[in-house]
């Protein structure tokens, strides 16, 4: 049996360096150089001289953590979060937000150069939101540690171990006691000790809980903490196992007067006042008349559908998640829109099999995961759009799927950062391209 040599991580320890901070990369990270080498350092920030610890040094690139700021940046500013060096949820905290922005724009513009060779870009003005508690959907983890306890919180960074976490500054206010509410629920509780996470979801009217559990919990206890929980009006779910279907909730889009619902496990965006914001930005933009029809890819339960329906002939909206396409459809029929259908398809698959494609469509939106449009990207005939709206999670996918647009004769016409998520490295971007 033949042996086959599989590389391992190399780990350096207790390995530290003074470096000058170039740059910062697109997850947040600062960049510097060492002996012709990238390197990679959290918690730095461009400008400045650190002290680092060596984590990984691999052959092209080393990753390492700032341990002492030696010259520090005019933007570095105090983290408002307890737990900040702990928790793995936000990492740009000790940057000032205007410069976060600026951060970003600037990682976003430096991938189009990479991968387009464009340096020029339309940057528009960037979509912001409040900076602190707009995230309206978040994940907790509950564990209970041999030698730690009961753990209620999130993930460390860079690590599986839950940090314990007292407050969140990023958090919906209406959830501000969850953390301390279920540590005591449990501690009252041993039949509560089979929690393993719970979703929280904040709609207009009401604060889920949705509490996932690996053991049957019985009635009288549900009930007990649920009283408890009335009195913070929040609605809790209990779900014992995954293919447990969950109640529907809903949200509203002020433009256009739009109601949506969604199940409390199909994926909205988790910033209300981002997200109003880009739908009307992405209308704007688009300027779509009445005699168009839209193809929208990714489309979920119709975020950007159910708007663009409102001033398009036709919107076929496309989307992977059947729940989310049962949804899209009870949105259209609730919002009295005639003008949609809605397929359920694996966009990596070959596009021979969807039947849903016309030469028809003359208006292309793209909203993909991280991963990206670029297998649908590389069936369409692109050439038969008049412009391609692009609203992306991931910096390089989107750098990356622009080539392939631009090469089908598009120019890139706007671009713009959305803050999702403030305080953090993660980046949305805009972008629209059009063609002549």
């Amino acid at each position: 049996m033949a042996n086959f040599f599989k590389p391992s991580k190399k780990q350096v320890k207790n390995q530290t360096q003074e470096l000058n901070i170039q740059s910062m990369d697109h997850h947040g990270r600062g960049v510097a150089k060492s002996n012709g080498k990238v390197v990679f350092v959290n918690g730095a920030l461009t400008g400045e001289r650190v002290l680092a610890r060596i984590n990984a040094d691999k052959k092209s690139y080393a990753e390492a953590q700032c341990i002492k700021v030696l010259d520090a940046s005019a933007g570095r500013v105090k983290p408002l979060c307890q737990h900040y060096q702990q928790c793995g949820g936000c990492n740009l905290q000790h940057l000032e937000l205007q410069a976060q922005l600026d951060a970003k724009q600037q990682a976003v513009g430096a991938l189009f150069a990479k991968f387009t060779g464009q340096k020029d870009l339309p940057w528009q003005a960037p979509i912001e939101s409040q900076p602190w508690h707009y995230r309206r959907s978040a994940r907790i983890s509950i564990f209970h540690d041999k030698s730690r306890g009961l753990q209620v919180g999130f993930r460390q960074q860079g690590s599986k171990q839950i940090v314990n976490i007292e407050h969140c500054p990023v958090l919906e206010q209406g959830f501000a006691e969850v953390f301390a509410f279920f540590r005591t629920q449990i501690n009252q509780h041993p039949a509560l000790r089979s929690l393993s996470h719970l979703q929280l979801v904040a709609t207009d009217e009401k604060h889920y809980i949705v509490i996932r559990h690996t053991k049957a919990i019985a009635d009288k206890v549900q009930q007990r903490v649920e009283e408890q929980a009335r009195e913070h009006d929040w609605t809790l779910v209990w779900q014992h196992s995954a293919e447990q279907s969950l109640p529907a909730a809903s949200y509203h889009i002020d433009q256009g007067a739009l109601s949506l619902q969604f199940g409390l496990d199909n994926f909205i965006q988790v910033n209300a006042e981002v997200n109003e914001q880009m739908l009307t930005q992405a209308m704007q933009w688009l300027a779509l008349s009445a005699d168009e029809q839209v193809l929208d890819l990714f489309c979920g339960v119709g975020n950007f559908s159910l708007l663009a329906a409102k001033q398009a002939k036709r919107v076929v909206g496309v989307e992977g998640v059947a729940s989310a396409v049962d949804y899209a459809q009870v949105n259209a029929q609730a919002n009295a829109l005639d003008n949609c259908q809605f397929h359920c398809f694996d966009l990596t698959e070959p596009l021979a099999r969807a039947s849903w494609f016309d030469k028809n469509l003359d208006v292309l939106l793209l909203d993909p995961s991280r991963m990206g449009a670029e297998a649908i990207l590389a069936q369409l005939p692109l050439k038969q759009f008049k412009r391609v709206l692009y609203v992306s999670c991931d910096p390089v996918t989107l750098a990356r799927d622009s080539k392939t647009i631009l090469a089908a004769g598009f120019t890139l016409s706007k671009l713009g950062i959305m803050n999702m998520f403030p305080h953090t490295g993660h980046i949305e971007t805009m972008a629209l391209f059009t063609r002549g």
